[in-house]
């Protein structure tokens, strides 16, 4: 099973086994080289969730308890700088989950959108067993303030 397939589980989000979800999970550029018994585990804590487009999923100021994980949709951020698009595979929350500080930004889905809620203190220990985890975190955070310093500075 790989990330794209999570969408045959459309209407079935509770019925897939931690098995399941471990796999579809270890197919996303986080989690790969994470065990399947750290993630069987992660999941246990998990939560699912669905979102109709335009619902907003969290926003500016909301308490910052969850790692989010898109299953399948996609969702745009909409921050003080610039909105971005996320897909199948991308996650979202991470600096309050790292920081515990308020959203920064609002998430609203753009399409029909299923996530999976990774719980703050789960995915915390999740990252302090498997520090790459938390490296490709700060790469793709890297990325994004890259990205957002570049359309800052475009007249």
């Amino acid at each position: 099973m790989n990330g794209s397939e999570a969408l045959t589980f459309a209407g079935y989000w509770n019925q897939p086994s931690t098995d399941d979800w471990a796999r579809v999970l270890a197919t996303f550029p986080l989690f790969s080289g994470i065990s399947k018994r750290r993630l069987r585990k992660l999941v246990r804590d998990a939560k699912f969730a669905e979102f109709a487009p335009g619902d907003t999923v969290f926003a500016t100021e909301d308490t910052a308890d969850s790692l989010y994980v898109i299953l399948s949709g996609t969702a745009k951020v909409r921050g003080k700088v610039a909105a971005r698009t996320l897909r199948t595979g991308d996650y979202f929350g991470e600096l309050g989950v790292l920081d515990s500080a308020p959203r920064s930004a609002t998430v609203v889905a753009t399409h029909e959108l299923h996530v999976m809620r990774l719980p703050r203190q789960s995915f915390l220990r999740l990252a302090q067993n498997d520090p790459a985890i938390s490296l490709t975190m700060l790469r793709n955070l890297g990325v994004q303030f890259r990205r957002l310093e570049t359309q800052a500075a475009q007249p």
